[in-house]
């Protein structure tokens, strides 16, 4: 009598149009954050997360918002899962010194773990991003660590632990080429006892007192 009801069609047929399908958002976050490593912003398309995801377009969007903002989440989990070894290095190292030799020795080992993308998201993902917003919010990011470094190197300056003609940020810039550019050697296929050697040449031509 009239249009059967939706719960008595048979099974397989109409199932649920436009409700999102249930899944596990931290899962589902998580395999976006290595689809989005693997290939940069610009390079992932809708298809491509939803693809690595195994979620439908609508669920992506219903849970994340766009992919401009799914990104951005995916950014700051990176940061605090991956790659907050610059972090903890500058707030327990007792100098800057061993902040810098301790961050590039960790990068060293996060950048060639065999179980995921090579090299850091965040240098990865802004190459070829003709996203402007993108592309800023990962510089500003480049640049804070940069500049992290820049203060921990002028207290150990004040503090006497380096020469008081030390160019502060010349050698904050230097840790920053290092770090980017360890990510790179890394994607190119650099192993980790390749770049341990560069953080040894590094260290090198640390300024002593």
């Amino acid at each position: 009598m009239g249009v059967a009801k939706t719960r008595d069609r048979p099974i397989g047929v109409a199932k649920t149009r436009g409700r999102p399908r249930s899944f596990d958002r931290e899962t589902a976050l998580e395999k976006a954050i290595l689809a989005f490593w693997e290939r940069g912003y610009e390079a992932t398309s809708v298809s491509d997360l939803t693809r690595a995801m195994d979620i439908g377009a609508p669920s992506l969007y219903a849970a994340f918002g766009d992919k401009r903002s799914l990104f951005e989440e995916v950014v700051r989990v990176y940061s605090s899962r991956y790659a907050a070894f610059a972090d903890h290095a500058l707030a327990e190292s007792p100098t800057s010194r061993d902040a810098v030799e301790r961050t590039l020795r960790e990068a060293a080992g996060a950048y060639t773990e065999p179980d995921r993308p090579h090299g850091c998201l965040i240098a990865h993902a802004a190459i070829n991003c003709t996203t402007p917003e993108v592309a800023t919010s990962l510089r500003d990011r480049r640049n804070a660590t940069i500049a992290a470094f820049e203060g921990r190197i002028e207290e150990d300056i004040a503090a006497g632990a380096l020469p008081a003609g030390t160019d502060a940020g010349a050698l904050a810039r230097h840790t920053g080429a290092m770090i980017q550019g360890m990510s790179q050697q890394a994607r190119d296929g650099a192993s980790r006892e390749e770049l341990e050697a560069l953080v040894e040449i590094a260290m090198a031509i640390w300024p002593r007192t």
